[in-house]
């Protein structure tokens, strides 16, 4: 193994136990020696590779970003319109925010005060969403005198305040919860001759980007040896 694939995965290694101590313990009370510990090497390495604690915040936000731009720039690919692309991108989120540590630590990281910053992945969801309801206005494929901006609301605070409801009860970040949300959305949402063409429980596209190459780049290589 060389040392430039030996350091790259421990420093995977570190934004992954990053992710796990600020989702249990918050910006504020999180330890490195806590994030060294659990990346398996010393305080000194995680220096070798991130200057302080708010450096190895921004890391994982960055990761958390990355997963959520791969994931919806694959479910982009694979669907025919931009409705259907922005639920299953929905999907895709809810998926990541229940399975990937790293995920769900780059929203709660966006939300903390102590940490302060920028508004970070809330404000890209946002954006994501916006556009897509952008395209399906081009497209006609939205109902008449629906407005963009609280349908934009209305996505992202739903599936940001289902992570924050799945901290004690998972079944908030589940597929069928998702799908409830679509099914009393849509009839308002979409233009009449489009909303027989949509699934409101998400298309193969979101599971293939899960499982496919862009969902194997969101979580992240293996394990990190020490250096």
């Amino acid at each position: 193994m060389t040392k430039q694939l030996r350091a790259a995965r421990t420093r995977q290694a570190l934004i992954s136990s990053a992710a796990i101590v600020f989702e249990e313990h918050g910006y504020g009370q999180a330890r490195l020696a806590l994030i060294s510990s659990g990346a398996g090497v010393s305080t000194g390495a995680l220096h070798f590779h991130f200057e302080n604690k708010d450096a190895v915040a921004q890391a994982v936000v960055a990761e958390a970003s990355h997963n959520l731009l791969a994931v919806s720039g694959a479910i982009r690919r694979r669907t025919g319109t931009a409705l259907q692309t922005l639920i299953d991108t929905a999907h895709a989120l809810v998926d990541l925010l229940g399975r990937d540590p790293v995920t769900r630590a780059g929203f709660r990281l966006s939300y903390d005060r102590e940490r302060g910053g920028e508004p970070g992945l809330p404000a890209q969801w946002q954006r994501c969403v916006g556009e897509l309801l952008d395209e399906a206005a081009a497209a006609g494929t939205l109902a008449d005198g629906v407005s963009r901006t609280d349908v934009t609301a209305a996505t992202v605070a739903a599936t940001t305040g289902f992570e924050v409801l799945g901290r004690c009860e998972s079944q908030w970040l589940s597929a069928r919860t998702l799908t409830g949300f679509w099914r009393l959305l849509l009839p308002c949402l979409a233009a009449p001759e489009a909303l027989p063409l949509l699934d409101p429980s998400g298309t193969t596209a979101a599971t293939e980007a899960i499982t496919g190459r862009a969902g194997r780049e969101a979580y992240g290589v293996e394990t990190a040896a020490p250096i």
